[in-house]
């Protein structure tokens, strides 16, 4: 059998097991929109008009990160650790599956919620603010594309932290807390000051912001888009090395 056929089957299964769980749909699909439009009341608390941005634009690349994290990160991360804990990956892993195929296939019930959820809630976004058409809709494709892939890895990586599926909710809670305040998730780097902008601009979600947000804005250069690019693909680069090298397939005694 095929590479193809064996993350077809897997998709299939694991979406079927997504989709009888309410709180797998209520905390991929429900809770990141809530956030987002909550969102909205923190940033009219800040001059966004004074940082030389708009709040349509602000509040779509706020989503990305809120949909990559709320929607894709907590809960393959859980995915993750009750597969391992169930002895599903350790079973497959035996079999002619290769590992980065039951990766992939225990991710794609989530990883194919998160382009759903983007489309919904920036189109949203885009109505009610009256923001418009995205100027440069590639790049908004690159980031949410390239920024999923990131996420996936990092899903993996943080089930070394997790000895259960109840730790696991603890295991995320870092990277919850730390990635939206490096990226502009919740507060736009605009605001702060410009060397600190300078410095998290290479931290690991804050590409996909930008990104996203230039999609609707077009603001940045040919070449600042293929450095935002480039230092996502070092991130991902290094955090698949990373899950290759410490990944636990069995459970943790």
């Amino acid at each position: 059998m095929s590479h193809t056929t064996h993350l077809a089957g897997l998709g299939r299964a694991e979406l079927t097991l997504f989709l009888r769980s309410k709180a797998n749909l209520v905390s991929a699909l429900l809770v990141p929109l809530m956030l987002v439009f909550t969102m909205k009341v923190i940033l009219d608390q800040f001059d966004l008009s004074g940082a030389g941005l708009t709040m349509g634009p602000v509040m779509i690349s706020s989503a990305a990160g809120i949909i990559l994290l709320m929607g894709l990160y907590a809960p393959l991360t859980s995915i993750y650790v009750m597969r391992r804990e169930q002895l599903i990956l350790k079973r497959l892993r035996s079999g002619e599956v290769g590992d980065l195929t039951i990766l992939l296939g225990a991710a794609v019930p989530v990883v194919a919620a998160v382009p759903v959820q983007f489309l919904i809630i920036s189109a949203g976004i885009t109505v009610v603010a009256g923001t418009g058409a995205p100027a440069a809709p590639l790049l908004a494709v690159i980031g949410i594309v390239l920024g999923t892939a990131l996420i996936t890895a990092l899903a993996a990586l943080t089930t070394v932290l997790a000895r259960t599926a109840e730790t696991a909710q603890i295991a995320v809670l870092p990277g919850m807390f730390l990635l939206p305040l490096t990226s502009g998730t919740y507060v736009p780097l605009e605001i702060l000051p410009h060397g600190v902008q300078e410095v998290l601009r290479f931290f690991p979600l804050t590409p996909v912001t930008d990104l996203v947000r230039s999609g609707w804005t077009g603001s940045l250069s040919v070449a600042d888009a293929a450095v935002r690019t480039a230092t996502l693909l070092v991130w991902i680069a290094l955090t698949a090395w990373a899950v290759r090298r410490s990944f636990r397939w069995e459970p943790r005694t």
